[in-house]
C-alpha cells in the first residue's frame, strides 16, 4: 500500500509538471495513467515486425521505467500522436531502430510479442497503433526508448518504455517467442548506417551496403569492421529462415560483359566476409552481378561513378 501510494504521488506530480520519462514534454492537457520502474529486470525489444513466425527483438537489462500517458484525442491521429515525441527524440540523439504503423507492424501478433501494459491504463486498438523502438549512447552506456501508441474513440495512449542498462552491461541476445540470437554491437548501434539498413530492409526488400568503397576494377574489401554487415550479419543470425542475394553494381567504365563479371566478384567478396568474418550460414547469402545496368547516380562524373559502384543486398523469401 505505501509502495503504491508513493508511485501515485510520484505519478501526480509528474503529471503536473508535464515532463515523463526520457524528459519528454507532453500536452497540459495529458494525465500519466500508470508509472512503475524496476531497478533490474530484461525486456525485448522488437527491431522488425511480424512475419509469420515472430518478431525479430533484441534483448536490453537495466532499469526498466514504464509509463502511460493518456490524453483527448480531439481529432488526432496516431500518426499526430507519436510525431511530436519522435521529434523530441531525435533531439536528445535518440536513433530510431524501428517503426511501423499496424498492419506492417504484424497486427495482432506484433502487439502481443510486445511489452505492453494491461487495461484500464494502456489501449491498443489492433486497428490503430504505431510503435517505434529508438537507442543512444550516453557516456557509453545504452538506452533505448520504446513507444506504444494507440486511441480509442476519445482518447490518446502512449506507453513509453525506457531501459536504461549498467555501466558495465552490454546488449543481451535477443530472441524469436525467447530464443536466443546474436545482437548487433555497439559499434553497429552507434551508427546510423547500421539502424537504418534492417530497418530498410525489412520494410522495402532491399538497402544499399553503404560505406564499402571499391576503387574502379577492384574487388577486394578491406579489413573492416564495416558496420552495414555487422548488422546485416546480426540480422541473418537472428533471422536462419532468411535468404538474401547480394548483388554487385559497377560504373560505366569499360565493356558490359567485364563489368557483369566485376560486379559479380565483388558481391562475392561480401559474401565471403559475411561467412568467413561474421559466422553467417552459407544457405543465406547467393552473389549476383549487373554491371552498370543498373545505375542510381550518373557515370559523367567521379562522384556518380563512386556513388554506382556498390553492392546491394536484397531480402528473398523464407527457406
Amino acid at each position: 500500500m505505501r509502495r503504491r501510494a508513493l508511485t501515485m504521488a510520484l505519478g501526480l506530480a509528474l503529471a503536473a509538471s508535464g515532463v515523463g520519462a526520457a524528459g519528454l514534454d507532453w500536452p497540459a492537457e495529458a494525465v500519466l495513467a500508470a508509472d512503475e520502474t524496476v531497478t533490474l529486470d530484461s525486456v525485448q525489444i522488437p527491431v522488425g515486425p511480424f512475419d509469420g513466425t515472430g518478431v525479430a527483438t533484441i534483448r536490453a537489462e537495466g532499469t526498466i521505467a514504464r509509463q502511460v500517458w493518456q490524453q483527448p484525442l480531439e481529432g488526432r491521429s496516431s500518426l499526430q500522436l507519436l510525431a511530436p515525441l519522435r521529434a523530441q527524440l531525435q533531439a536528445q540523439d535518440f536513433q530510431t531502430i524501428y517503426e511501423c504503423a499496424t498492419e506492417v507492424c504484424g497486427g495482432f501478433d506484433f502487439r502481443f510479442a510486445t511489452d505492453t501494459l494491461p487495461e484500464p491504463q494502456m489501449h491498443v486498438d489492433l486497428g490503430d497503433f504505431r510503435f517505434l523502438s529508438a537507442r543512444r549512447l550516453s557516456a557509453g552506456v545504452p538506452e533505448y526508448i520504446t513507444l506504444m501508441v494507440s486511441r480509442s474513440a476519445s482518447r490518446g495512449f502512449v506507453q513509453i518504455t525506457s531501459i536504461t542498462a549498467q555501466a558495465s552491461d552490454a546488449t543481451g541476445p535477443g530472441g524469436r517467442h525467447g530464443q536466443p540470437r546474436p545482437t548487433l554491437s555497439d559499434t553497429a548501434w552507434a551508427s546510423d548506417t547500421g539502424t537504418d539498413l534492417v530497418a530498410r530492409l525489412t520494410l522495402d526488400g532491399h538497402a544499399v551496403l553503404d560505406d564499402l568503397a571499391f576503387a574502379t576494377g577492384a574487388t577486394e574489401l578491406e579489413t573492416g569492421p564495416f558496420v552495414p554487415l555487422e548488422a546485416l550479419a546480426a540480422y541473418l543470425n537472428a533471422n536462419p529462415a532468411r535468404k538474401v542475394v547480394l548483388v554487385g553494381h559497377t560504373d560505366a567504365e569499360g565493356g558490359l560483359e567485364g563489368n557483369i563479371a566485376l560486379s559479380r566478384r565483388r558481391a562475392e567478396a561480401v559474401r565471403r566476409y559475411l561467412l568467413d568474418r561474421l559466422d553467417v550460414a552459407a544457405a543465406q547469402v547467393s552473389a549476383e552481378g549487373v554491371g552498370y545496368l543498373a545505375p542510381r547516380d550518373d557515370n559523367l562524373t567521379e562522384a556518380g561513378r563512386r556513388q554506382n559502384r556498390r553492392v546491394e543486398v536484397v531480402l528473398l523469401g523464407k527457406e
